[in-house]
């Protein structure tokens, strides 16, 4: 969940399966009565986009439609070297690696590609870009990102724990153990030993992936001085998300706050049937994806949107319901100091509902010297939405990374 995390899709996700539990919404108390009547509202929102699409569209074309963009679509679709690393509490933690590409590929270049292989591709100490997920999404939430760096600059994507390819937390199986943003700090130094045991990194996250960049310079100063020569933060936050209205009515946010956490764990404990009632509600579910993924959901290309519900939906609601309370109680503000030597490029939506905007100028503040960039339109999966603006900030960042590189030496490490 960052700047608008993945968070946002949780909340998705549990709008879903509300119907499934109405019942116990209102034995909760008039609060969480509230609550419930808070995300209503939004999934009203929603349903009406949904109802008038039904007018028109009938239900049997609006799955086929769905299962044709599920089969042509090409998104999701790259892989690389797989990899496993292991966390500190022994989940494993799979991730992929794209090589430089020294062969001629016949494909046109233009001339920043050029210049980004020239001053990358082939330098022993040219830096890897290392690529963080958000909150119910997986690796692949960075498909066009990856298209557009591969072969050209060595990179790796990783699955957070208990999302895509990752396995899931032992101690969370368990219960012992609370998913925390520190956990997940450790989980990508983990990662990053494995990955990539030597040579300068630049680190890129979003929404969760961002807080968990943070959380590996809380934990680990030293080593993020010694190998981190570029940051780039995408809707993301360092703080204050338990005063996010996700878009909700006044009156609703507070109540939501507290009884969401409760809410989400009682319906992960009915994860089979808020499971079924997912898939019998895909139109709302698909509606709801739409509203806090994209900031002009109609101009989305329909296969992308189909892309990023396909992604959230494969979030089991356990899962869900484990990884939500670790974000009320994020803070790593003053993590931040760490990146502040190195180039950095801090980018989010201005409609993003999950971290808004305001999360991004408040670490662009604290980063001075990065390229703060607000999209104009933009939702919480930017990166998805406007791919081709943040492919090109992105590739600047590793641009201004490499100059930084050259005065990397591998006696730091």
């Amino acid at each position: 969940m960052s700047e608008g995390t993945q968070g946002v899709p949780d909340v998705a996700v549990a709008a879903a399966g509300a119907a499934e539990t109405v019942s116990s919404w209102a034995r909760a108390g008039r609060h969480a009565s509230i609550a419930g009547a808070a995300i209503g509202v939004v999934a009203a929102g929603a349903a009406a986009g949904v109802a008038l699409e039904r007018l028109t569209v009938g239900r049997s074309v609006r799955r086929r439609a769905r299962m044709a963009l599920d089969s042509s679509g090409p998104y999701g679709s790259l892989r690389g070297t797989p990899g496993t690393a292991y966390a500190a509490d022994g989940t494993a933690l799979y991730y992929e690696v794209d090589e430089v590409d020294d062969r001629p590929d016949g494909e046109p270049q233009g001339a920043r590609r050029k210049r980004l292989l020239g001053a990358l591709g082939r330098r022993s100490a040219a830096p890897t870009v290392v690529f963080c997920h958000g909150y119910c999404l997986t690796q692949d939430a960075w498909h066009f990102q990856r298209a557009a760096l591969r072969g050209r600059v060595r990179t790796v994507h990783w699955d957070q724990r208990s999302h895509g390819r990752s396995a899931r937390g032992h101690a969370q199986i368990e219960g012992t153990d609370p998913v925390t943003i520190d956990m997940l700090g450790r989980d990508l130094k983990a990662v990053l030993d494995a990955a990539v045991p030597e040579g300068p990194i630049v680190l890129v996250g979003h929404s969760m992936g961002g807080m968990t960049v943070m959380a590996l310079a809380d934990q680990f100063p030293e080593y993020v001085a010694e190998r981190v020569v570029g940051v780039g933060l995408i809707g993301t936050s360092a703080g204050r998300l338990s005063e996010v209205a996700f878009g909700l009515p006044s009156l609703g946010v507070k109540a939501f706050h507290r009884f969401a956490p409760g809410v989400l764990k009682a319906l992960g404990a009915q994860s089979e049937l808020v499971e079924k009632g997912r898939r019998a509600t895909a139109d709302l579910f698909a509606g709801l994806v739409k509203r806090y993924s994209f900031g002009a959901p109609k101009d989305v290309d329909p296969g992308v949107a189909r892309f990023a519900e396909r992604l959230i939906e494969a979030t089991p609601i356990d899962v869900v319901a484990e990884f939500f309370p670790a974000f009320a109680v994020h803070d790593k503000t003053g993590a931040l100091a760490a990146y502040n030597g190195v180039p950095a490029l801090v980018l989010a939506g201005d409609c993003d509902l999950i971290t808004p905007p305001e999360h991004s100028r408040t670490i662009g503040e604290l980063l001075p010297a990065a390229e703060l960039i607000c999209v104009p339109d933009g939702g919480h999966l930017v990166m998805l939405e406007y791919p081709e603006l943040v492919n090109d900030h992105l590739t600047s960042l590793v641009e201004r990374a490499a100059t930084e590189a050259r005065s990397w030496r591998p006696a730091r490490a």
